[in-house]
């Protein structure tokens, strides 16, 4: 069971949710659309708020807030 990443509690608009590559519970990862393969730790649990866009994600998407 993963801990509830910063990108829940902050409401960003492009978390997925979370997902299990391998179909086990044990490969479980936080998705977005800018990681879907897994949002790297130090955005999901640490400091880094993903504000910028970063050279390993997809696309353009940075930490945007519900309406």
């Amino acid at each position: 069971m993963l801990l509830e990443p910063k990108c829940w509690t902050r409401h960003c608009t492009h978390f997925t949710g979370v997902i299990q590559p391998d179909g086990s519970e044990e490969s479980e990862v936080n998705a977005c659309e800018a990681f879907p393969n897994g949002i790297p730790d130090e955005i999901a649990y640490g400091d880094d708020l993903h504000l910028d866009v970063k050279p390993n994600q997809v696309g353009e998407f940075v930490f945007t807030p519900e309406q």
